[in-house]
């Protein structure tokens, strides 16, 4: 009788654990996006609606800085890999996760222990005499996951180090990116430093012509006084930019984790082309992105935790069973006679917890809430920054064509300029206007291009790492 009602017992309670399903992740709050980015899709184009679809960060993206073409660069991203010390941090953390989640799935299996040991004292009703008692054995324990709390516990942590893991590839593709975009800006500093410095000797030229024609009484000392203001001014600028690109170049040497003080990239004015973005980009390329990716699986471990909560409303069955050996004597411990064993199983239930389980409940309830939100926030982050960068490249090209009319325009006004300056047909004043305008159009153009290879740069790290759909 007492065997039936136990088990009687344990089929309701396996019932009622049934019950302990973590709610559907609800998909309508996530938001409305076309199948293309409108930068680059058809105007017929409909939207559809997010779901959440197996992430894609695992898939291959390839060594993108390749395409530019630059034996520096793949050094040093090379060599970012390897000491940057923010993916060092988050390797580590990616460790803990994992253990985390092996700490979980010790928790499922059965917990096996021994133990040895002396007690001495006195016993009730065999008078004031003590005695001594020496025990050793073996204990066996296990917590059958009747409510599936074990099971859910084991998939949250399992999604964390997934998360973990995700969050590890978005570290090393923003070291990557960081070290490709702040490398371009050392290389466009040095243009603009050359250019700079060009100008300066143009202005040394034409101090030099100003001067000879001062001491022949051919022009007055305002035109000398205005052509060396240019030449200091224009000096200034190039000293900033000696300032900027030391700047830069200590940049990049913590992003490789070295010391800044040892630190030194060669100058060099040449670049690659720039690489050509392909049209029509789908935006279910988001899905490899690793911290949308981390994000999506940090919703999932939410569910899941939503799950453990609820499970603390249903009954817990644990199974143990001791052996071992007890005497007074202890050359008589392991004596056959003095064996001694039990097993029990262990039905329970919480009656009354002052609100403990709800709260668990509400919490986990919350934290999910928490989670949808930062998982929608991510997803429109990441269309944000998809679309800025290639309505950038789209703005910056036409910019581009613009600007090089601009300079063309500027030179040739300063080479007549010139000429005629010479053969004192013009003033100094419109030689130095002319010049004036060159410089500005011509670090206009070079700013310009640096932006369009940052904004390409920018496109790799917003799509995950390369154009390139995945496989």
């Amino acid at each position: 009788m007492k065997t039936k009602l136990m088990m009687t017992t344990l089929l309701a309670a396996l019932v009622l654990a049934g019950c302990a399903t973590p709610p559907p992740i609800d998909e309508s709050r996530l938001p409305a996006t076309p199948a293309a980015f409108k930068s680059t899709a058809p105007a017929t184009v409909g939207e559809a609606r997010w779901a959440v679809v197996p992430p894609a960060d695992a898939e291959p993206r390839g060594d993108w800085w390749l395409a530019f073409g630059d034996a520096t660069l793949n050094d040093l991203i090379r060599r970012s890999l390897v000491g940057n010390t923010d993916l060092q941090g988050a390797a580590a953390r990616l460790a803990q996760a994992r253990a985390l989640l092996r700490s979980a799935n010790a928790d499922r299996l059965p917990q096996v222990g021994a133990s040895a040991g002396a007690a001495r004292g006195t016993v009730a009703g065999q008078g004031p005499a003590a005695a001594t008692v020496w025990n050793a054995g073996l204990a066996a324990s296990w917590e059958v996951d009747i409510s599936g709390r074990l099971s859910q516990a084991s998939r949250a942590a399992s999604l964390d180090a997934q998360s973990r893991e995700a969050l590890l590839q978005s570290t090393r593709l923003m070291v990557q990116a960081d070290v490709a975009q702040t490398y371009l800006a050392l290389r466009f500093a040095d243009q603009e430093r050359r250019l700079v410095r060009d100008t300066v000797a143009a202005y040394r030229e034409t101090l030099a012509l100003t001067q000879r024609r001062y001491q022949a009484g051919d022009v007055a000392e305002l035109d000398l006084a205005r052509v060396q203001t240019e030449v200091a001014a224009t000096e200034a600028e190039a000293i900033s930019l000696d300032r900027r690109r030391a700047e830069l170049e200590n940049a990049l040497s913590v992003l490789l984790g070295e010391p800044a003080s040892g630190f030194k990239v060669a100058e060099d004015t040449a670049l690659a082309a720039l690489p050509a973005i392909p049209s029509g980009l789908p935006s279910a390329m988001l899905a490899r992105r690793p911290d949308v990716a981390a994000a999506q699986r940090g919703l999932l471990a939410a569910q899941a935790r939503v799950g453990v909560a609820q499970a603390a409303w249903f009954p817990s069955l644990t199974l143990t069973a001791n052996g071992g050996y007890a005497s007074p004597e202890l050359s008589d411990v392991f004596r056959w006679s003095a064996r001694a064993w039990s097993v029990d199983a262990l039905l329970s239930l919480p009656i009354f917890d002052g609100g403990r389980r709800k709260a668990g409940v509400e919490s986990a309830t919350a934290g999910l809430d928490l989670a949808m939100s930062s998982y929608r926030q991510q997803l429109l982050q990441a269309l944000r920054e998809v679309e800025d960068s290639l309505v950038g490249l789209q703005t910056l090209s036409q910019q581009a064509d613009v600007q090089g009319q601009a300079v063309q325009s500027s030179t040739r006004a300063t080479a007549l300029s010139d000429s005629r300056y010479r053969n004192g047909l013009v003033s100094q004043l419109d030689l130095l206007d002319a010049r004036r305008s060159e410089l500005r159009n011509r670090r206009a153009a070079l700013q310009v291009q640096a932006a369009q290879y940052q904004a390409t740069v920018g496109l790799v790290r917003a799509l995950g790492g390369g154009w390139n759909a995945p496989a």
